[in-house]
């Protein structure tokens, strides 16, 4: 359910929204509360926390005609208002010398608008002590599924997420929630030590134990496989990438090259490519906290965002409004080849002329909102898997995420898989690779994409930092591609 804290400071953050009004061009006051649960169940222990999602407090932003500057506080009370109010004007008002400084940014767009969201946890909440049950017996599941598994790992994480926007013309307030979870196996053979892991996901705890479930087998399997992996040889292959790689070029390769607080830094070499060429014509790539996921791909509106009660869908990381009082939409960053657009937060879509989209997002209230990436996915295309497979003559199937980065100012891309399927005359050879590092010049990679499957999948369990910090969820994806990549 909503937070009863917030419902009981909005009137008061309404107040505080209202006399900064008086003093400044803008105004508005973010509310947020985020608490939930993290489960590990271990082969040795136990531990139940709370979620390391947790989070409570409020900023404000205001802007003077010249500068946005944001306020940050933990609490707002009859006896304390006066005080916030009083050191906001105080320690934002800034000198000459920093005022001269400042972006073009104009005054951020404020559409009235009164509305609740909700998107409950779906099924039945279950416990801490069911939780645990639960996670035990999947832990024992993979144990007794290898006798080569020395080490296993289930953990959960389950949270609500609570938020209101209020400004001179906008009063928003929203309740999600998510649960995201990971299995992970260590397997031994003499000094040979391996470790495999699966995801689930789902806004259901329910769901995503019962994905995880059907997944212990496998997760025993594969450790296991692992442990024969060799060393790739390095070299330029044909490859197809599983939804998980899929999901972390998009995410590498034009996730963060589109961030278009980079465009106003001059840092993403994407600014001067909007409506060129970057990619095959098979490929179309979209980010957004509003995709409706798995079903259609079209683009929503911020005015069909507003009144569509059924627009979350379920997607992996999903809200209704960011932490500028966006509405999330589905941006659809490539369309067939070409870069449309990037994504962005308000200030940045304002000091470019350009509308935001709702990426506007914080790790928590106490942090600058960045552009920062929802939902990040290639859109399916028409060919089937087994087909892709049986046009490889000489190459790998990736899988599995480890990490990534790229370098938006000049569109180089490293992404880690944790292993890779040899594939040889279209048929698997039944040799494993581990680890497997992909590398290049982001362009070369997506236009060598020659396949798109049907077949795609979005995985909503991971987190992005901007840079080294300022960490948030995020989810990415897609169809099989087959392109052509350097592998070592």
């Amino acid at each position: 359910m909503y937070s009863t804290f917030l419902t009981s400071r909005h009137d008061l953050c309404a107040e505080l929204v209202r006399r900064l009004q008086e003093r400044y061009t803008y105004a508005s006051v973010l509310g947020k509360q985020v608490a939930g649960n993290r489960v590990m169940v271990t082969t040795a222990a136990t531990t139940v926390s709370d979620t390391r999602e947790k989070q409570c407090g409020f900023v404000a932003k205001v802007y003077n005609g010249k500068i946005y500057s944001e306020y940050s506080f933990t609490d707002i009370t009859e006896e304390s208002i006066d005080s916030i109010e009083e050191s906001i004007v105080r320690e934002l008002t800034l000198s000459a010398e920093l005022e001269s400084t400042h972006v073009n940014a104009g005054i951020l767009r404020d559409e009235p608008c009164v509305r609740h969201f909700e998107r409950p946890e779906a099924g039945r909440k279950l416990t801490v002590q069911e939780l645990v049950a639960r996670m035990t017996d999947l832990r024992d599941r993979v144990h007794a599924a290898s006798d080569k598994v020395i080490q296993v790992i289930m953990m959960m994480e389950n949270y609500e997420t609570s938020s209101m926007f209020i400004s001179a013309n906008r009063d928003l307030s929203q309740h999600y929630s998510w649960c995201s979870m990971y299995g992970i196996a260590v397997a031994r053979e003499g000094d040979v030590i391996q470790e495999a892991m699966v995801p689930a996901a789902a806004n259901s705890t329910e769901t995503a134990l019962s994905i995880m479930e059907g997944k212990t087998g496998e997760l025993a399997a594969l450790a296991e496989e692992l442990l024969t992996a060799e060393l790739i040889e390095p070299g330029v292959y044909d490859i197809i990438t599983a939804p998980s790689i899929t999901g972390l070029i998009a995410h590498e390769a034009f996730g963060h090259g589109v961030e278009m607080d980079m465009f106003v830094k001059h840092r993403a070499k994407s600014r001067h490519y909007i409506d060129k060429p970057v990619a095959s014509e098979l490929v179309s790539m979209h980010d957004g906290a509003g995709v409706r996921v798995p079903a259609e791909l079209s683009s929503v509106s911020i005015g069909e965002a507003a009144q569509d009660p059924g627009f979350m869908n379920d997607p992996c990381v999903g809200y209704f409004f960011d932490d500028d009082g966006v509405f999330s939409q589905d941006t659809q960053i490539i369309e067939n080849g070409i870069l449309r657009r990037g994504i962005s937060d308000a200030v940045s879509a304002a000091e470019l002329g350009t509308a935001p989209t709702g990426n506007g997002r914080r790790q928590d209230p106490s942090r600058k909102a960045y552009t920062r990436m929802t939902n990040t996915y290639f859109a399916p295309g028409k060919d089937r898997l087994e087909d892709m497979i049986r046009s490889i003559e000489h190459g790998y199937m990736l899988f599995d995420t480890s990490n990534g980065m790229e370098d938006p100012k000049n569109w180089n891309i490293q992404c880690v898989a944790c292993y890779g399927r040899e594939i040889k005359n279209g048929e698997f050879t039944g040799k494993i690779v581990a680890p497997v590092v992909m590398s290049g010049y982001v362009p070369d990679l997506l236009m060598s994409i020659s396949m798109v499957s049907e077949e795609w999948q979005i995985i909503g369990c991971g987190h992005c930092g901007k840079g080294y910090k300022e960490w948030v969820a995020v989810s990415d994806g897609g169809p099989y591609l087959k392109c052509r990549c350097k592998l070592g």
